[in-house]
C-alpha cells in the first residue's frame, strides 16, 4: 500500500519478502526474497551488488534483528524508526517500562519473575488479588490481533506460558483488565527534524480479538479527549525518538471523577490497520506520511476530506477469489473504495479492507460492513451495527 505514494513522489521502493507471490512482490518490482531475520538478505537489500545502496531503512512489521540494526546505522545507513525505538514494540515489558518514564498512563502492570514458574505464578495471584480477581497477562514478544493474550483469573490459566518460559520462551506480563467504554486509536507522525502531525483520533471495533471496523473520526468523542489522546501520542513519539508512523491504541475509559480519559494499550511504529482510512479520508495517507517521515521530508495535511469514513476488513472469505464479488460489490456500492491484498484466503485472515466515506454516520458505516461482507461471501449480508467493543477484545 505504500507503493503508490512512492511512485507519485518518484521514490523507489526496494522490499525483502518472504516469498516471490507475496503481496508486496506483487505491486513492487524491487523484491529480492529473504527473511527479516537473515542478516545477509538484510544487507543485501540495502547495499546490492547491482544496485544503488539504499538511503533508508524502514519496516512493515518489528521483527528484525536490534543488532543488525544498530550495525547497519553505525556503517552509515539511517534505520528508521530506529533500534532503540523499535525495541518498544517488540517488548511488551521494555515498552511499559519506558512510558511508565514518560508519565504516559496506562492500565496498572507488572513483569511476572522469569526466574521460576512457582515465582511467577505467585507474582500473579497477588497481582489478581490486588485488581479484584482477574487480569490480562500477554507473552512480551511475539503477539499480534489477540495472539498472545490471555484474560485470566488463576495462574493455572497461563500454566503453559509459565512451563515456556522456563524452556527460554518470551517473559511474561500482567495488566489490570481496563473496564473500558471503547478503543480509540490515535495516529502521529514524526520525522528526524522534530516535525509531528496526527490525524484525528478514530475509534476502532474489535471482533475476535482482531480489528474488525474503524470509524474516523471517533464519534461522540470531545474536543477536549481527542486533543489529549493526540497529545500522548506525540508524547510517546518524541519521548521514545520514534521517526515514521505511529499508532497509539488507547483505551477510552471513565476516570474517578467521572469524566473520560485515555490509558494506553499497545504501539505500532509503522503504518497501521487502524490507519487504513487515510488512504481514501485524508489529506494525506499514512503510507505516504510514512515515506515522508523516514526521508525526512515536510509533512503532509492529515485533515480529513469527509465527514465520516469508516474502514471494514475483509476477516476471511468463503470465496475461491475476493475479485468474483467485485461485480456485484461495484454495483451496489459504487462509492466504496476496495483494497485486496493479495494474500492466500483462510478463514479469520485479513484479506483486504473496504473504505467508504460520507455526511451520514449509520449509512456510511452500514454500506462499508455490507460491501466488506460481500467479499467473505455473503451475497446477502445482514448488517448489524455494534456499539463497543467487549473487554476481552480490547484489552487484547
Amino acid at each position: 500500500m505504500m507503493a503508490p505514494a512512492a511512485g507519485e513522489l518518484g521514490i523507489h521502493l526496494r522490499v525483502l519478502v518472504e516469498e516471490p507471490g507475496s503481496s508486496a512482490a506483487q505491486v513492487v518490482t524491487d523484491t529480492p526474497v529473504g527473511a527479516a531475520s537473515d542478516e545477509a538478505a538484510i544487507r543485501s537489500l540495502i547495499a546490492p551488488a547491482d544496485g544503488a545502496a539504499a538511503s533508508v531503512l524502514t519496516f512493515e512489521h518489528e521483527h528484525v534483528p536490534n543488532a543488525l540494526l544498530t550495525d547497519l546505522i553505525e556503517h552509515g545507513t539511517p534505520v528508521r524508526p530506529g533500534p532503540h525505538a523499535l525495541v518498544q514494540a517488540q517488548d511488551k515489558i521494555v515498552m511499559r517500562q519506558r512510558l511508565t518514564e514518560l508519565g504516559v498512563p496506562c492500565p496498572r502492570w507488572a513483569p511476572l519473575p522469569s526466574s521460576s514458574p512457582e515465582e511467577g505464578r505467585a507474582a500473579l495471584a497477588a497481582f489478581l488479588t490486588e485488581v479484584g480477581g482477574e487480569a490480562v497477562v500477554k507473552t512480551s514478544r511475539g503477539g499480534y490481533d489477540g495472539k498472545g493474550v490471555r484474560v485470566v483469573s488463576s495462574p493455572d490459566d497461563v500454566a503453559d506460558w509459565f512451563a515456556g518460559v522456563a524452556d527460554g520462551g518470551p517473559p511474561l506480563l500482567v495488566e489490570e483488565k481496563v473496564p473500558f467504554v471503547r478503543e480509540l486509536a490515535a495516529l502521529v507522525a514524526r520525522r528526524p527534524s522534530g516535525e509531528v502531525r496526527a490525524w484525528p483520533v478514530v475509534e476502532s471495533v474489535q471482533r475476535d480479538g482482531v480489528c474488525s471496523e474503524v470509524i474516523a473520526p471517533a464519534p461522540g468523542l470531545s474536543a477536549e479527549l481527542d486533543a489529549r489522546a493526540r497529545e500522548i501520542a506525540r508524547t510517546v513519539a518524541e519521548g521514545l525518538d520514534v521517526t515514521g508512523v505511529l499508532a497509539v491504541e488507547m483505551f477510552e475509559v471513565t476516570g474517578a471523577d467521572g469524566v473520560p480519559t485515555v490509558l494506553v494499550n499497545e504501539l505500532a511504529m509503522r503504518p497501521h490497520n487502524s490507519g487504513h482510512w487515510t488512504i481514501d479520508g485524508a489529506v494525506t495517507s499514512q503510507f505516504e506520511q510514512h515515506l515522508r517521515a523516514v526521508l525526512d521530508l515536510p509533512l503532509g495535511a492529515t485533515e480529513p476530506v469527509a465527514a465520516w469514513t469508516v474502514m471494514a476488513n475483509v476477516l476471511g472469505s468463503t470465496l475461491d477469489e475476493l475479485t468474483d464479488a467485485l461485480p456485484e460489490l461495484l454495483a451496489a456500492f459504487p462509492e466504496a473504495r476496495v483494497n485486496l491484498y493479495g494474500k492466500g484466503i483462510r478463514p479469520g485472515r485479513k484479506l483486504g479492507h473496504v473504505n467508504v466515506s460520507g455526511d451520514d454516520l449509520d449509512e456510511v458505516r452500514r454500506r462499508a460492513i455490507a460491501a466488506a461482507a460481500l467479499l467473505r461471501g455473503e451475497s446477502a449480508p445482514v448488517v448489524e451495527l455494534v456499539e463497543t467493543t467487549t473487554e476481552e477484545e480490547a484489552n487484547a
